[in-house]
């Protein structure tokens, strides 16, 4: 166990026995900045892959703890950042060391919360956001109002079309968050929340929602499969008929969302491929 995850194990406990913001003390706060930069540098991440596949994501109780004490030990205030005014708790992750890496955020709207990690030759399109605790993997493509979730883990070289919402999750603590594969592709408009976990490689199309309430027609393996997409495949939505399909209210029949997977087609991965000159 390290210095810093005994420290906020050590700060949990003392908030569970009733520490306020208004008791915290600067030791207190020093602690929480350091944490809040062990995110940002990569170095403590919300969760972690366990094994070989994607449903081995396990929560690291302990940083969602942390991020949670940033929230309850820290006060209000007013803020300003970037000619912007606005009031929150935390303030804006400073962007200075995103250069270096190669990382480009464009102007005006690309919003970074404090404790998100970019990696290296990422793109920001504006607008929009990353939230803390959230970790977006080298080469990866935030598109125009997009969302990354508090949280959320997004692997190297995706690709996230316009208008995608990756859901954040914060609590409970031993709850796993979206996590987002090496070299997923998600069209615009796609919704990936409460924890779902996409596989390395797959190619999600436009529209579609993946929540582990949806299920997932999986016909590689031709299984039903719920939480997650396995890896290299394709997968869009379709409409199968509701259990309440038989309902007086719903003449003609009521039919649900669920999510078709197929193998990854050559002229799918062709039309889907990154170009290198973006991020060169």
């Amino acid at each position: 166990m390290s210095t810093l995850e005994s420290e906020i194990n050590a700060l949990w406990d003392r908030y569970d026995d009733g520490l306020t913001a208004t008791e915290a003390t600067a030791d207190d706060l020093a602690t929480l900045d350091a944490f809040l930069d062990a995110l940002e540098a990569g170095e403590v991440r919300a969760a972690e892959k366990t094994g070989s596949d994607v449903t081995s994501w396990e929560a690291n109780a302990w940083v969602k703890e942390g991020i949670l004490l940033n929230f309850s030990l820290r006060e209000n205030e007013p803020r300003e950042y970037g000619g912007v005014s606005y009031n929150d708790v935390l303030p804006l992750r400073r962007t200075d060391d995103l250069a270096a890496r190669g990382t480009r955020n464009t102007p005006d709207g690309t919003a970074i919360r404090r404790g998100a990690y970019l990696g290296e030759d990422c793109i920001m399109m504006s607008p929009s956001f990353v939230n803390i605790g959230a970790y977006v993997g080298d080469g990866t493509l935030v598109d125009s109002c997009d969302t990354v979730g508090s949280c959320a883990q997004l692997g190297k070289s995706v690709k996230l079309g316009a208008n995608t919402l990756i859901g954040g999750v914060l609590e409970p603590v031993e709850g796993a968050p979206v996590i987002v594969e090496d070299g997923v592709s998600l069209g615009a408009g796609c919704r990936v929340t409460s924890g779902f976990k996409i596989g390395e490689n797959a190619i999600v199309g436009e529209n579609t929602l993946l929540t582990p309430r949806i299920p997932v027609y999986d016909l590689v393996e031709n299984e039903v499969i719920y939480g997650h997409l396995p890896s290299e495949r394709r997968a869009f939505t379709r409409f199968v008929e509701s259990s309440v399909s038989d309902h007086e209210l719903f003449e003609g029949g009521a039919y649900k969302p669920a999510v078709v997977a197929t193998d990854v087609e050559a002229e799918t991965l062709e039309a889907t491929q990154q170009e290198d000159a973006l991020r060169e």
